[in-house]
């Protein structure tokens, strides 16, 4: 086989069998040259380009080969670059741009990758100021003993004093053994929250001191900084897929320059709801994609066993970090049966697989106890219901505030998106249509529960508003008014992102 060594990028002739080459005699002393290999300066002579010779064989694309050395083992090409570590940092660089140029990694997985890499850094520099004053509150504290108790093996979730050594510890150590403190915390999550939670500390070797909060007080933000980032990236991969780029990119940066996100993620005053609002988001979205594959003539659960997995794990997390998202075991089916009439059973098969495996990982984090199991549903179950709310305006201001709070542009937004949903009958499908309702449902659980778990129902709900929004601009900006929407846009989530920074910025370390 002959070779062509061209400047950085060698053409083969010959078969293509890629196993064959030609080695040509060489006068003596001069150098011979492997093919597509860069040598360093000091062994060959030539121009020279950041360290590396261009022999004269390679501007002149003549034809070479490998020349044999005896007095060596090997050839002296493969030798040297293997012992240079400047060329292995070459070859990597051009392997790197290779894959970089490959079409899943194109121009809007990078400005998706440098939107995520800001909302770690807003998250980071909250986490950061936290720790450096050394806060950690009560129930933070609660959360991590909690899990750290289940994971070491005390499967009653009694008290184990002397794990967290703080300033008050006895005082706090009363709060924590106090019955009604326990209860409120208890009757939001299941005993998976508290494990997810604190699952990053079992990598912490020493005990949890005070002196050393500020290294391992990472790991106890990590899961909630983990599910938050994996929340943004399965919100911008939807939205993608439902409206284009454009919409990819709009409800990435709803997501990453959201007040509220940011908070819960970087656990700043708040507990962390992230891996809830993922499961949520996951399970239904996971359910659309399983329903789309039903019309293909294959064997339905052996098919698609990784979505189904998916699917059950994600209603295990979001029904163990909040007990009430029981409901997505009804909506999930409803979504089925929807997309796929004609696949009843076979929806139904995909829905008990997944619901089983979303029992079986909820009983795992119960250590398998049926009664301890069934006694936290009991509990969990007990809230009463505010049917009075939906007649009281303090009940729907205090919602809009909370929802103004976590993202002030839904303000302006979500108006906006509704009138365009309403007045315009192409808008009015399935894609944007579903994230709609179920963030209204999420809504009016808020309004219904206004205390415990209720709280965080807005939270949850933001993902499916952030698509809907995402969805009404990439169809207006599809329509002969793009010149004049597309500024506009440009502006307001300019200044939302501005806003955002600069009130981050403002948390001193």
């Amino acid at each position: 086989m002959q070779l062509m060594l061209l400047h950085d990028k060698p053409q083969y002739q010959g078969d293509g069998s890629g196993h064959e080459e030609i080695q040509e005699e060489t006068p003596p002393g001069s150098n011979a040259l492997g093919a597509n290999k860069y040598l360093p300066c000091s062994i060959l002579g030539g121009d020279s380009l950041g360290g590396f010779a261009f022999p004269q064989d390679v501007r002149g694309r003549r034809k070479v080969g490998i020349a044999h050395v005896p007095s060596l083992s090997i050839s002296i090409a493969e030798s040297r670059l293997s012992a240079n570590r400047g060329a292995t940092w070459y070859n990597l660089f051009f392997r790197m741009r290779a894959f970089l140029k490959q079409q899943r990694f194109g121009q809007p997985q990078f400005l998706a990758a440098l939107l995520l890499l800001i909302f770690v850094g807003q998250c980071a520099w909250l986490i950061r100021s936290d720790l450096h004053s050394g806060r950690l509150s009560r129930e933070e504290q609660f959360i991590l003993r909690r899990g750290l108790e289940q994971w070491r093996g005390n499967k009653s979730g009694a008290s184990v004093p002397g794990q967290f050594s703080f300033d008050g510890e006895a005082a706090w150590t009363d709060w924590f053994t106090d019955s009604i403190g326990q209860q409120v915390l208890e009757r939001n999550h299941s005993r998976l929250y508290y494990l997810v939670s604190s699952a990053p500390l079992l990598l912490w070797p020493a005990q949890f001191e005070n002196r050393w909060f500020v290294l391992w007080g990472w790991l106890a933000r990590a899961a909630g900084l983990f599910f938050g980032l994996c929340l943004a990236a399965s919100l911008w991969y939807v939205a993608r897929r439902l409206y284009g780029n454009a919409g990819g990119y709009i409800a990435l940066l709803l997501f990453c320059f959201s007040p509220g996100l940011i908070r819960t993620s970087a656990g700043w005053f708040t507990e962390s709801e992230t891996a809830a609002a993922w499961g949520a988001f996951g399970a239904i979205f996971t359910a659309v994609a399983v329903a789309h594959t039903l019309y293909a003539p294959r064997e339905v659960v052996l098919w698609n066993w990784r979505r189904i997995v998916l699917l059950g794990v994600a209603l295990a997390l979001a029904i163990g970090s909040q007990f009430l998202l029981i409901v997505l075991v009804a909506l999930v089916p409803a979504l089925l049966f929807y997309l796929a009439p004609n696949r009843i059973k076979a929806g139904l098969a995909i829905w008990v697989a997944a619901s089983s495996i979303a029992l079986l990982v909820l009983l795992a984090s119960y250590f398998f106890s049926l009664s301890r199991f069934w006694s936290d549903i009991h509990n969990r179950l007990s809230w009463t219901i505010a049917e009075t709310s939906f007649c009281m305006p303090g009940a729907y201001r205090r919602l809009l505030t909370e929802l103004i709070d976590s993202c002030p542009v839904l303000l302006l937004a979500m108006p906006a998106a509704l009138l365009v949903f309403f007045l315009w009958r192409r808008t009015r499908y399935f894609g944007n249509g579903a994230p709609l309702l179920v963030g209204v449902a999420l809504l009016t659980l808020a309004l219904l529960l206004p205390h415990g778990p209720g709280v965080a129902f807005p939270l949850i709900a933001l993902p499916f508003l952030f698509l809907f929004v995402a969805g009404m601009c990439a169809d207006v900006l599809e329509t002969r008014y793009r010149r004049l929407v597309l500024p506009a846009l440009a502006g307001v989530l300019a200044a939302y992102a501005l806003r955002t920074l600069l009130e981050v910025a403002r948390v001193r370390i």
